[in-house]
């Protein structure tokens, strides 16, 4: 009796569980995060919660009625210690420290929810964050299951923002030295594929004297609408797009103060609303617009297209330098028309009349054989020689470089600039970029697509660094004094000027393509010192030499350098040590 009562108990509970599960399962969570300011409220971005459950088979296996456990009154303390061993790996910070928890909350039946407000809608690791928080909550004992609602923070946008874009999180500049290297190809398929992760995006194409947006993108309707005073941007799927070829056919003919104006009336006018990254496609080259434009924007990063020849490296150079003068960061460069793919040939010539012959031969000089057969075997035999050369290498493709091998290696040794795309030489790119409908959209799945969407989650990520990121870059300064340069911030320490001088790696001190060191270490004397030493974008350290030399370090190598000092010491005193042990007394 005892028994089905037991049986029927848990059928009730079982039941209940269910039906709750299908109601909250269902009804969508649309709840205003708390605890921020109305100047960096929450967007919500994901709708439909994300729901797990610890099952019934869950519950047997661990022995536990886990229905008739308590609720412990510091249960919220032990959910934010669980996931506080969350660690966002760009912000280098745990989840909970970072605030990203929000509306922490349990119900009768012990499902937990929370939201969880990450810094962009686009970050390429939300469903590990959501997977690691329901693993987490549902091993506590007192928990039925994890209820996780993504969102998303909305950045405060600068107080001197023009009137359009004073509810756009970050805007993204896409930069070229030269004309006609792809870079509005870069910054439409980039915008597209950041929308394809949940961001709200919009391009605007800032080249008025040849825009490429209206051929580029196919507009669902060109009508130009007005939002009281201003203009309302076109649209392509979820992506706002705004260019002066959309309202006025043809370049314009004008000079560079206009066009600075012009510039300034459109983003002032164009009511972007709220987006998560504006795409600016800026005009080629780093003349007086370009420079405004950085200033006016307040641009959080950007992304420079180039190609592989020696004279495009001297534009990336030239495009790094101008933003550091505006202090944006550059995040990524994009080394466009990097190589041409094509299937790999055989290049086996066979002579098969002759290979037929000498297989002849060989089968007379055996007794037994007739001709007929013999025949029948080395024709059987010469077409599968044949089929076999013919598929040699058929399928695999290979990478001729036309414009070189490119400077990626360079770019980061010289730059501290890791994040280096290479896209090849495609057809289907060029004819999507004629035909208004952008690559990403048409061939998804392709290996172009891919890199795309790489960059896209770089930008996304590093944008996010720039933005939220507390960690400092190392501080360098020279203490004539003790002849040292100090290192502070985040990796403290000391270098000897001679040995950061020697560490030099640019080409004139070392060889781009193998690496192998042309600088002699035994020429830097002890006694060089730093003239001047300053931060150059986000990645590196410009430093000007007393032998007039002027070396460019990215803080990897720095730290780097650091921490093989470091371990240098600690081994240089443990054998201190052990020869102060050794020696009798």
């Amino acid at each position: 009796m005892l028994l089905y009562q037991h049986l029927a108990m848990m059928k009730a509970i079982l039941i209940a569980a269910v039906l709750c599960g299908a109601v909250s399962a269902f009804a969508p969570v649309v709840q205003q995060p708390r605890g921020l300011s109305a100047a960096n409220q929450l967007q919500q971005y994901q709708v439909q919660p994300i729901v797990s459950r610890r099952t019934a088979s869950d519950d047997e296996n661990n022995n536990d009625d886990v229905a008739s456990a308590k609720v412990p009154s510091d249960w919220q303390s032990q959910i934010l210690s669980g996931l506080s061993v969350i660690i966002d790996p760009d912000l280098d910070a745990d989840i909970v420290s970072l605030g990203f928890v929000q509306n922490l909350q349990i119900d009768d039946s012990g499902i937990v929810s929370i939201d969880l407000c990450l810094t962009t809608p686009a970050c390429p690791i939300k469903d590990l964050f959501v997977q690691q928080c329901q693993d987490i909550i549902n091993g506590l004992e007192f928990t039925r299951g994890a209820q996780v609602t993504l969102t998303a923070q909305q950045n405060e946008a600068p107080t001197a923002a023009p009137l359009g874009m004073s509810q756009i999180g970050a805007v993204i500049a896409v930069s070229s030295c030269k004309g006609g290297v792809g870079k509005s190809t870069t910054a439409v398929n980039l915008a597209f594929a950041l929308d394809g992760m949940g961001a709200k995006v919009g391009i605007f194409d800032a080249d008025v004297y040849g825009p490429s947006l209206p051929t580029m993108v196919a507009v669902e309707d060109d009508n130009v609408r007005f939002v009281g005073r201003q203009i309302a941007p076109l649209k392509r799927g979820g992506v706002s797009l705004m260019s002066f070829g959309y309202v006025n056919e043809g370049s314009a003919v004008m000079r560079g103060p206009m066009v600075t104006q012009l510039l300034d009336q459109f983003l002032s006018l164009t009511n972007w609303g709220p987006l998560d990254y504006l795409i600016l496609d800026m005009p080629p080259g780093t003349g007086d617009i370009q420079l405004t434009l950085s200033q006016r924007l307040n641009i959080t990063a950007a992304v420079i297209v180039t190609t592989p020849q020696e004279l495009s490296f001297v534009d990336v150079e030239r495009g790094v330098e101008m933003f550091d003068t505006v202090n944006v960061p550059c995040i990524a460069v994009v080394e466009n028309m990097a190589y041409l793919e094509k299937e790999k040939s055989a290049n086996v010539e066979v002579d098969y009349e002759t290979l037929r012959d000498k297989f002849l031969q060989v089968l007379k000089e055996r007794d037994g054989i007739s001709d007929e057969a013999a025949a029948d075997v080395v024709n059987s035999l010469v077409d599968t020689v044949q089929e076999n050369v013919q598929n040699t290498g058929k399928g695999e493709m290979e990478e001729i470089r036309i414009f070189g091998q490119g400077h990626k290696r360079r770019l980061s040794e010289q730059w501290g600039i890791e994040h280096t795309f290479s896209v090849p030489l495609v057809s289907t790119i060029a004819k999507n970029g004629d035909s208004g409908t952008p690559f990403i959209l048409d061939n998804p799945s392709s290996p172009q697509a891919d890199t795309y969407k790489e960059l896209a989650k770089t930008v996304a990520r590093e944008t996010s660094k720039v933005l939220f990121s507390k960690t400092s870059r190392p501080n360098l300064s020279y203490l004539s004094e003790a002849h040292i340069i100090q290192v502070d911030g985040m990796d403290q320490g000391t270098l000897a000027p001679a040995e950061l001088r020697r560490g030099c790696r640019c080409a004139a001190c070392v060889e781009e393509l193998t690496g192998k060191q042309i600088l002699n270490p035994e020429s830097i004397p002890e006694s060089i010192r730093p003239m001047s030493m300053s931060p150059t974008g986000n990645y590196a350290v410009s430093v000007d030499w007393s032998d007039g030399h002027k070396s460019l370090y990215p803080y990897r190598q720095i730290r780097s350098m650091l921490a093989s000092k470091n371990t240098n010491d600690e081994v240089l005193d443990g054998n201190m040590e052990k020869e102060k042990e050794t020696v009798p007394l």
